[in-house]
């Protein structure tokens, strides 16, 4: 049976596909990986697997897809005993839907991803990519990933330190290890008041009426999130045209110190951990990037279907029967104009199959 990928993603661009497997169980999950990955032929492209779970960060070109496609949807959540008092732990199938765990993390009192809410794709996706927002990420929860390793033919628990887990990053995005993630294991807070944990974003605290370090209860903390992310339109909404995207787009760049006191007095910058050599580095707001290089909220090239968002400029959107070409010509004139006009370049978020900048 032929599915449309555009189907199965958030920007809804995408080719059909010929060869499409969904396991329902983790085993089975297991079992079709074993089988996918056997095909593989490291010098032939057309016979890797591609994966695609909650497709909320993967952009799909228009021709047909001819590869066979993985569609992760396993479900489960388990509650773990061998964590230490006030704390639990959490072991999470990877087709599970992170919001979905972020509720039931809020609804039990859990500490430690409410302000993660709101973030559609799934749990698995979640260590690839380290998502993180208005002061948290995966990584300060992480325990361990259970992974099928396609070059070892067998099933291997990744401990966090070994993921190699950055700013949007880790060895399983960069392509340093081969497979699919099984399950997710992460480790919370119980406090036992309902309050979560210290607010660690400007915005937030603000959104909250609070101060940053302060305590909020959990559910007020989610909530908040929740309204700051759809007033961008980074809540999927199908009422919402803006919803209609991969997110952010674009990743803030890290630059070193020396090269961003060359911008602007009033651009955005955040420091950050020094280089491996030494070297201090900031992180940049893309968005302010992109709107001060003249692509303003609502943007799009002539006769486009693909526009920038008119509530967020670091998100591109699909206002409607938009190609995956038009989505990638657009994504390539912003990266013109701010590399014309700052000398930044600036690296795409989602994961491209069949297509590319």
């Amino acid at each position: 049976m032929t599915v449309r990928l555009a189907d199965l993603t958030t920007m809804r661009v995408g080719g059909p596909a010929e060869r499409l497997f969904e396991p329902p169980t983790r085993d089975e999950l297991v079992g079709t990986a074993r089988e996918l990955f056997a095909e593989v032929d490291p010098f032939d492209p057309s016979t890797a697997v591609v994966l695609l779970a909650g497709g909320s960060n993967t952009i799909v070109g228009d021709e047909p897809v001819t590869n066979s496609v993985l569609h992760v949807v396993t479900r489960g959540v388990e509650l773990l005993d061998d964590v230490a008092e006030g704390r639990v732990g959490l072991r999470v199938d990877a087709g599970e839907r992170w919001g979905a765990l972020v509720d039931l993390a809020v609804a039990r009192g859990f500490a430690g991803i409410e302000a993660l809410a709101g973030i559609p794709g799934s749990v698995g996706a979640a260590p690839v990519q380290n998502i993180g927002a208005y002061g948290q990420e995966v990584s300060s929860v992480l325990r361990r990933v259970e992974f099928y390793d396609a070059d070892l033919d067998e099933v291997v628990w990744i401990d966090a330190a070994d993921l190699g887990l950055g700013y949007r990053s880790s060895v399983l995005k960069r392509g340093e290890r081969t497979g699919v993630v099984l399950r997710v294991e992460i480790e919370l807070q119980a406090p036992g008041d309902g309050l979560g944990a210290p607010i660690a974003y400007a915005q937030l605290a603000g959104a909250l009426g609070a101060e940053l370090g302060e305590r909020r209860p959990i559910a007020e903390v989610r909530d908040a999130v929740v309204a700051l992310r759809a007033s961008k339109g980074m809540v999927l909404d199908p009422t919402d045209a803006d919803s209609c995207s991969a997110g952010s787009f674009f990743m803030n760049p890290v630059v070193s110190q020396s090269f961003a006191s060359g911008l602007p007095a009033d651009a955005p910058r955040f420091r950050q951990a020094a280089a491996p050599d030494g070297t201090p580095l900031v992180k940049l707001s893309a968005a302010w990037l992109i709107e001060h290089a003249g692509v303003r909220k609502g943007f799009s090239l002539p006769g486009s279907r693909a526009a920038i968002s008119s509530k967020h400029t670091l998100a591109i959107t699909n206002r409607g029967g938009a190609t995956a070409v038009e989505v990638t010509e657009l994504a390539r004139f912003v990266q013109a104009r701010v590399l014309a006009e700052y000398g930044v370049v600036l690296q795409p978020e989602p994961v491209f199959v069949d297509a590319e900048l």
